[in-house]
Parts: structure tokens; sequence; C-alpha cells
């Protein structure tokens, strides 16, 4: 007897939360997006790639610790930004290089850019053509802000720039391919004498020297966080931190024009194309139209997701009125060139397409890193960096899966252990058809934490001690059709398929199963699955690989 999953319905099956755990998983439903989760905490030199039930299917050790951001390509391996210890530059999420990692923890391919001009920070974006755009700190000398017209020079100022690394695999080295500064796009109301000299107000595209988003005594003036790439419109997108704002600039630019005010798609250069989230640093708004607060991760929502192409953010919150964070996703107002309309006064939108917050708003925050991912279910995975907590939530806000990074300072915690200094820059959740796990094989290997005493019921594998289940399936790995063998001695009443995440794909009640069962698998997306048998002898479930 053959049994197809062409139609599969998706059923509801819930796994309990355990309310009583302090860290790893803490709360799990069906409603979650069957995948990968990858973490790498900022005080270990480890990343791990968890199940759904928070069970370690693989990890990643090296040398150094991250310069926060951390990506699993395609191909399997690691892009990952590294902390180098140097004299010259020592802020907030300080990195100094980046490396490949293959999938058994081998460095490939490393480069640093860390010297006493310029130092990589925060994170990276590789590009489809497999270049690595690259945020870096670059450093002015008091002399230097005084010719652009800063009011209140420091001794050092760290400006920013991007630069687009074409990596050498046979070298080690990369060369620089394009880049892009803030410097050569300044403007000043300060001084007439100065080229840089203009009224603020009436060029949005340009920054303000002398606009001081958070008042600190470190040379750190804007604070890029995280830069996100659009291949369809050759654009960039920048979360700048201290003014609170996001900035999209042109990459079709050559980096003769990124650095004028002209050329490109957009016939801009390097100026700013759209800005958004606090007016007030150009001259156009008041506190009350101020709407981002220290946020982090802005990027561009794929165009086949919920709400694609419009851009999501981890709004942190810091220093705003109410101190709680939010995931926010605006609709900025694209034309069809690829330019953004603004009419005078301040960008559009005037309010967030979407957002997430509490139920109690003040237990959502994080006053720094964080990020939050659009899935493609259309819920969104949420990493609340400081605490260390990822979630998951759905369109409606009801979460559906959480968890608590149980590595702090870089050692395991046991079960019970109170989490302190488990803090993380951001997650992400792969699919299981990812193509990176396409020749993997991913078997949970029991919890990241110490001490665990429970279990995820799918990975509990509850069979009988009855001598009568001894049933086998075959072949496993299987690319089409799975055979069951061994149910002639079994009173057999359902035959059930489940998904690494615990969703209910297929439930049968055999009628003839005495020369076997045979499931076809064509239609199933490669990845780990698990076949779960009702007999009278109990419940008993089998592991088995889709290729």
């Amino acid at each position: 007897m053959v049994k197809t999953i062409l139609t599969l319905s998706f059923l509801l099956f819930t796994i309990s939360g355990y309310a009583q755990n302090t860290i790893g998983l803490t709360s799990y439903t069906a409603d979650s997006e069957n995948g990968y989760t990858l973490f790498s905490p900022n005080q270990s030199n480890d990343v791990f790639l968890i199940d759904n039930c928070g069970q370690l299917v693989h990890s990643w050790t090296t040398d150094v610790r991250p310069g926060l951001s951390c990506y699993l390509l395609e191909n399997g391996n690691l892009l990952r930004t590294k902390k180098i210890v140097q004299p010259y530059f020592n802020g907030g999420g300080v990195g100094g290089g980046l490396e490949i990692i293959d999938w058994d923890s081998n460095v490939i391919w490393s480069y640093d850019l860390a010297d006493s001009l310029q130092c990589h920070h925060h994170d990276v974006e590789i590009l489809p053509n497999g270049n690595i755009l690259v945020i870096a700190w670059d450093s002015y000398t008091e002399e230097q802000q005084i010719q652009g017209g800063r009011i209140l020079p420091k001794e050092l100022l760290w400006a920013e720039k991007i630069v687009e690394l074409e990596p050498n695999f046979d070298t080690g080295g990369a060369a620089i391919v394009w880049e892009w500064k803030v410097w050569d796009h300044m403007i000043q109301d300060a001084d007439a004498s100065l080229d840089d000299f203009g009224i603020v107000s009436e060029h949005p595209e340009l920054i303000d020297i002398n606009y001081d988003g958070i008042i600190n005594q470190s040379p750190d003036w804007l604070h890029f966080n995280s830069l996100d790439y659009n291949e369809d419109l050759d654009q960039i997108v920048i979360s700048v931190h201290h003014s609170s704002e996001i900035w999209i600039i042109d990459h079709s630019t050559t980096t003769e024009e990124a650095a004028s005010h002209s050329g490109g798609l957009s016939g801009k250069g390097g100026d700013l194309l759209y800005r958004w989230g606090n007016p007030i640093a150009y001259q156009q708004g008041i506190p009350i139209d101020q709407k981002l607060f220290k946020q982090h991760d802005a990027y561009w929502i794929s165009d086949s997701l919920v709400h694609g192409g419009m851009i999501m953010f981890f709004n942190n919150q810091r220093f705003s009125p109410v101190e709680a964070s939010s995931v926010d996703v605006i609709e900025p107002p694209l034309n069809g060139d690829g330019s953004y309309a603004l009419d005078g006064g301040a960008y559009l939108p005037e309010s967030y397409h979407w957002s997430y917050v509490a139920e109690t708003q003040t237990d959502f925050y994080s006053q720094r890193i964080s990020g939050a991912q659009r899935l493609t279910d259309g819920n969104t995975l949420i990493c609340e960096g400081g605490n260390g907590r990822f979630f998951e939530v759905d369109i409606d806000g009801n979460i559906v899966w959480e968890y608590i990074n149980p590595v702090s300072q870089g050692q395991i915690l046991t079960q019970g252990d109170v989490p302190i200094g488990n803090n993380v820059f951001r997650v992400y959740r792969y699919p299981a058809d990812y193509p990176a796990f396409q020749d993997k094989l991913l078997e949970p290997q029991g919890y990241v934490e110490q001490g665990s005493d429970f279990d995820c019921e799918l990975f509990s594998d509850v069979a009988s001690v009855d001598e009568k289940d001894d049933w086998e399936l075959f072949p496993n790995p299987t690319a089409e059709l799975l055979n069951l063998s061994g149910l002639d001695d079994l009173d057999l009443f359902r035959v059930e398929l489940l998904d690494l995440s615990g969703k209910l794909l297929y439930s049968e009640i055999p009628s003839d199963y005495e020369d076997g069962y045979t499931l076809d698998l064509a239609s199933l997306s490669p990845g780990l699955y698990f076949i779960r048998l009702h007999s009278e002898v109990g419940v008993s479930s089998r592991k088995f690989i889709k290729q």
C-alpha cells in the first residue's frame, strides 16, 4: 500500500511549554516555523545551531571572540566577524576583522581591517557576487574636524565608512573594490567660509557634522550597527545608532562617484537617498516626531515574505519616553525609479506599518544590540539581545517559541542557573531545506545547557519496551519512498509523519500493513523528520532523513 504526501494538511500538534526552565527552551508550539536557529554568544568563541526543541545539532569552535555578527552561508560556511586586540579603537561593538570558516571549524579565509585610521565594527553583509560589505570607523583629527566645520571638535572623531571587499581565497587577503565615506557628505551651518556650509534643513541628503544624537566623551560619533543590501535596487540601508536614524545610500556608484554628489542609478552619487526615524537630525522635526530610539538591525524584508519590500528594525527605545522595545516595519515612499519621495519636510511614513510590542509593554526591553527576522510563514524571530532571549511571534504578536541563551561569559550554564551576561547580538532561523544543510546530518545531540531533565516530546523517542516493538524503516536517508517493515505483529491503529518543529504533517489509519507500509515522500522538502506509530503496545517513533 502506497500513501502519497501531495496534499497534506497541517494539523495542530503542540508541545507544552517549559515554564520552569531558566535557560534553554522555555516555550514551544507547533505554530513555530520549522528550522534551525544560529546564535553566537557575545562572550564565547563558540557558535551554536539548535533545532526547534532547543537541541544542539551542530556547533563551531573558533579561536577568537566574535566581532558581533555571524551568518551561515548557503554553501555551509560561516561568515563571522572577529574581535582583534589593538590600541586604537575600543568602542562598543569593536571587531577588527572577519573570517570564513567551514562546517568543521577550519578557517578558510581571514581578513583584518584594523589600524590607526580605521577599524571594522559590528556588521558585515555578503553580496550576491561573493564580495563583502564591511562597516568601519574612519578616524579624523581635531584639525580635520575644524576644517569640516565641527563646533566642538574632539581630540579624535570616528566617522564611518563602508568598504566592499573582494576576498582572495588563495592568498587569504582581499581587494577593496568600492568605498563610501560619511566624511564626503557632510554639511554645517556654523562657518560660511568653509566649503560644506549650507542650510541643513534644505539638504536632508547631507549629514550635519554638528548633530550629536548622543552626548558622550567617546570619539564614536555616529555608531553604525547594521547594514543590509537590496539587490533589486542596488542600495544599502544602514542603522545609525547615535542619531536614531536609518539611512539608504546608492551602491551602483563607482568609488569616485560615491565620494561626490552625482552619479550612479540615483544620479546623487553617495548622498543619502532616504533617511528615517529622527528628523531632528536634519532640522525638520521636534522631539515628538522622533520614531527611532537607538535602534538596531535595519533590513529589507524579502519580497517573497509578508510585508516584502518594506524595512524592519529592532527599535530598542533607549532614552525614549517609555523604555520598552518594539519590532517595527515601515514602508518607505519608494518611487518606480528607485528614488524616495520627499516634498519638503521630513521623509514619510509618519507611522509604522506593523509593530510588535509586549502585552505588558515593559516586559520586552533591551537597551542595546538585538534584532529581528521575518520568517517564511509570516512569523517573526526576535533576539532580545541584552537578555539573551530569543522568541518567535506570529503576525498577531502571539509568542509561539522561546529560548534563553544558556552560555554566560563563555561558560555553559546548568538548568536552574539564573543567566547573567548571556547577551547575543542577533540570531537567525534557517529553514530545514536551506542549501547549507543538503549534505549534512543534523541529528539532535542533547541540550546546550547542562543538567536538563526534560524532553521535548518530539525527541523523546517514546518506544515501547514490548518485544513486538522492533519495526524498521528504510532506506534512510531516502529521496522518495520510505518503507516500514516489521508491522505484522502489531495491532497498529495510526501512522503519523512529523517535521522537526513537531507539526503533524500526515496521519493515517492503515487498513492493510501486513506486507509493510510505504510512504511516497517525493514532495517533501529535505530535512530531518519522524515517523510515529500508535499501537496496542504504546507509541514509538523513528527518525529519518529526507534527501
